[in-house]
Formats: structure tokens, sequence, C-alpha cells
């Protein structure tokens, strides 16, 4: 019975342990033997039963597997019940503050990358796209929009081509000084447009403050990419629209060397896992080969 080997997988202390932090971030299993303290072998065989018990799923991503708690399935309500009875155990909390320094380091490689990277970012993105240039396949939906806010903007490319259409309120973030600073040279002062700094995790935005967002080419970048989506339902009106473009799943490290990131691109399944979970109604999907036998996938995602 499938419910005996789940009862069995949760009656051991350190797989509790790991089921509770891996409720709260997804990981690959260097960065849990840092956070646990324990050898690697021995992460390896815990994280096998709880994966064959259904209450982790795994994911490839270049030379790593990355685990995170199941959230789909009949297996999710044992997983939150479990996790919500060990809130108070003594130590797990330090488990999750040792796990934040881990997503620091993350955040920290690409905070690095976007320092000498950004008075170039323009021409390393073309390597990637060529000709193609996916703003006018955004504007497109954004028409109707009166507040739009560009996450992740970088150098404010997108943000200067709206500029030019009129009477909409602009916003920007990124969290790259460097990139905000080529956005600022780039783009005329407006009363119509802010800049603003900050993570994509924690947007310095309030909540329901504009009509569409768009993320475009960034995800990859982000550490962690649903806390991200879940930001964006936050900061978006009641029947706004959610606009993501990023990579399809790939396999090609030596991308990492010209646009960093964090991920080699992403799955559909998983774009549209996130978007549901979050709440939002996936619309409609598109697909473009570009460079480097690269795919950029459009999501059209509405609150």
């Amino acid at each position: 019975m499938e419910i005996l080997k789940q009862f069995k997988a949760l009656s051991d202390p350190t797989r509790l342990r790991l089921l509770f932090i891996l409720e709260h971030f997804e990981l690959n299993v260097n960065e849990i033997v840092s956070v646990v303290n324990m050898v690697q072998s021995g992460v390896s065989r815990h994280l096998k039963i709880l994966l064959e018990a259904g209450l982790l799923v795994s994911r490839k991503d270049g030379s790593f597997i990355y685990y995170t708690t199941n959230k789909t399935g009949y297996t999710r309500e044992l997983v939150v019940l479990t996790c919500k009875q060990l809130e108070n155990e003594p130590g797990l909390q330090e488990d999750i503050a040792r796990t934040q320094q881990c997503i620091i380091l993350r955040k920290n490689r690409s905070r690095g990358f976007f320092r000498t990277a950004a008075p170039r970012w323009d021409r390393l993105k073309k390597k990637v796209l060529g000709d193609f240039n996916p703003n006018p396949v955004l504007e497109r939906y954004l028409q109707d929009a009166s507040v739009i806010a560009d996450l992740g903007c970088g150098t404010g490319e997108m943000l200067a081509g709206l500029l030019g259409r009129g009477g909409k309120t602009l916003i920007g973030v990124d969290a790259s000084p460097e990139m905000l600073e080529q956005a600022r040279l780039r783009l005329p002062e407006s009363q119509n447009l802010e800049l603003r700094i900050g993570e994509l995790e924690h947007l310095p935005m309030r909540e329901q403050e504009v009509d569409a967002a768009l993320m475009s080419m960034v995800l990859y970048h982000v550490s962690e990419p649903e806390k991200a989506i879940r930001e964006v339902y936050r900061v978006l009106n009641p029947g706004g629209l959610f606009l993501l473009v990023d990579f399809l799943k790939h396999d090609q490290e030596q991308i990492k060397d010209i646009i960093g990131g964090v991920w080699l691109g992403f799955t559909q399944q998983q774009i549209s896992g996130w978007l549901d979970r979050t709440g939002f109604n996936l619309k409609h999907t598109e697909s473009y080969p570009v460079e480097k036998t690269l795919t950029l996938t459009f999501y059209l995602a509405q609150k």
C-alpha cells in the first residue's frame, strides 16, 4: 500500500528535516549537504526514499539535480500537514536560515555577472537572439494596459519602446544597480516612468499596483522562480495580464558564459505549473527558435 511507504518515509527524523527544508526551497544535493551538515551519501539515500514515496519531486538542470516537495496530487495534503506539525521544532528554523544563505550565494553569482556585463548586455543578448526581437510580440498584448511594470527591465530597451506609445505609466524594476544605470542612460526623463531597484522575489511595489507585468528573459536569472511569479500575482490588478518570456529547457551550459543565469531554461510544464499554483489562468503560449539552437517561449497569463 502506497500510504504505508509514505508513513515509513516520514518515520525518520532526518527525512522529516529534509522534507521541511524542501517544502520552503528547491535545492540541489550540494546545497542540502551544506545545510544539514551530513555526508552526501547519507543525504542521497534519504532523498531517494522520499522520492520513491512520492513526497518529493526532482528535476535535472545542467549537471545538477534539484529537489523540492511534491506540490500536486493527493500527497500534497500529507506534506502540508507534516510540515505544519514541524514548524515549532527546535533546530528547523536554523536549517531555514542556513538555506537562505545558499540562496544568497546564488543571487550573488547573478549580481556578479551583471556587474561586469551591464554595459555589454544588449550585444550579449543579440548573440543568442540573433535578429529576433521579442518586444513587438509583447507590445501587442499591452495596448489596453494603463500601468505597466517591466520586471527585470535591464537596460530599458522595452521601456523605451513603450514610452514612445504615450499615455502609459511605466515602472521598471531590476536587482542590478549597473543595469539600472544603463537604463537611465538610455531613457529620457519622464513623469510617466519610474525606475526602482529590487529583487523580483521581493518586488518594491504595492499590492494591485499595475494592470500588466512583463518578465522578458529574466526568470532564468532568478534564484526562486516560483516565488517571483507569486510576487507578480500580488502586484497585478484583478484581471491583469502577465507576459512571461523565457528559454525553453536546454542543456547548453556554455550559454551561461554569454548571458549568465541560474537555470538552463524551463519546460512548459514547469512554467504552467507555477502559474496555475499561483492562481493565474494561462491563456496562450507561442515559441520562436533563436540562435544557438535555443527556443524562446512566450506565456500570456491572466490574474
